[in-house]
């Protein structure tokens, strides 16, 4: 006779089942994510150049990032597309979502179609093409008219050309916010509306407080995969962060480390100096969140 829930026969049998069916996962999670995890901070301690066994240095991979120029460069090219980009692609999301909360014919497919640069825009395929655009020979250049020298080859304009690519998948954030959209109440606008606000007044008083909290969603996801951006920079400058380290974000730098100089004990600890700096951010993000942040409770 099957007996009920709670320490029962059949309860133990769901037990033993559902462990069977998340044992692969584990299986995955030991040994693919967190074993890799504590490997790394273990290396960070390390002189190892993946040939001969690592040998322990203490806090010397630590200590020379405080005279690693290049590293400084970097960090500053990171920072510098992080805080540039990720404002503009929360800001054309939040206009396109706004748009398409007017209830156009058709939109199931421009959610789709706007939707799509987010799933292209880290992959090889579409920074090669990005490549070819702002080429000397490129588009961008035919439509202007301009000859010469090309905007991925200029120093001053090289990170631009990342940065645009960046803002052009705004997709994943365009449609938080079109669902974040739907859910205030229309009562507030007509409300609003009654007592003579204008649509700018209506935005800036009822749509930005009802929706900081998507905002800051936003903010923190985006935050974090601009700084782990690399498929970019890495495919536009051909792995070398050219012209001149214009390109040379943290992660291509932390790459160039561990896989061209096979300093993989220094590359180990870059890492977990990303992440430090990507907490950081994030606790930043988090701390002044109640300054802005607006909840209905």
């Amino acid at each position: 006779m099957r007996r009920g829930s709670g320490g029962t026969l059949g309860g133990k049998k769901d037990n033993k089942a559902a462990a069977a069916f998340l044992a692969p996962w584990f299986v995955g999670l030991l040994l693919v994510t967190a074993g890799p995890i504590a490997a790394s901070f273990v290396l960070g301690f390390t002189d190892y150049n993946l040939i001969q066994p690592p040998v322990f240095n203490g806090l010397d991979n630590w200590a020379r990032m405080l005279s690693d120029t290049r590293l400084h460069h970097a960090l500053g090219v990171t920072l510098l597309y992080v805080v540039v980009s990720v404002p503009l692609q929360l800001a054309l999301a939040l206009a396109l979502a706004l748009v398409l909360d007017r209830g156009l014919r058709g939109l199931a497919f421009y959610r789709s179609a706007f939707y799509l640069p987010s799933l292209l825009g880290s992959s090889v395929a579409i920074a090669v093409l990005w490549k070819q655009i702002f080429g000397a020979d490129g588009l961008v250049n035919q439509v202007l008219g301009i000859e010469g020298q090309g905007w991925i080859s200029d120093p001053d304009t090289a990170l631009g050309t990342l940065i645009v690519l960046n803002v052009w998948t705004f997709g994943a954030p365009m449609v938080i916010f079109l669902a974040g959209l739907r859910q205030i109440p229309v009562m507030y606008y007509e409300a609003a509306a009654t007592d003579g606000a204008g649509k700018w007044t209506q935005f800036r008083k009822i749509t930005i407080p009802l929706l900081s909290p998507i905002v800051f969603f936003n903010l923190v996801l985006q935050v974090i995969h601009a700084f782990q951006s690399f498929t970019q920079a890495f495919v536009v400058s051909g792995g070398s962060g050219g012209p001149s380290d214009s390109t040379l974000f943290y992660t291509l730098y932390l790459y160039q480390r561990g896989f061209g100089n096979f300093d993989m004990g220094y590359a180990s600890a870059l890492a977990w100096l990303l992440l430090v700096i990507i907490a950081g951010f994030t606790a930043v993000n988090f701390w002044a969140a109640k300054f802005w942040v607006n909840y209905d409770d």
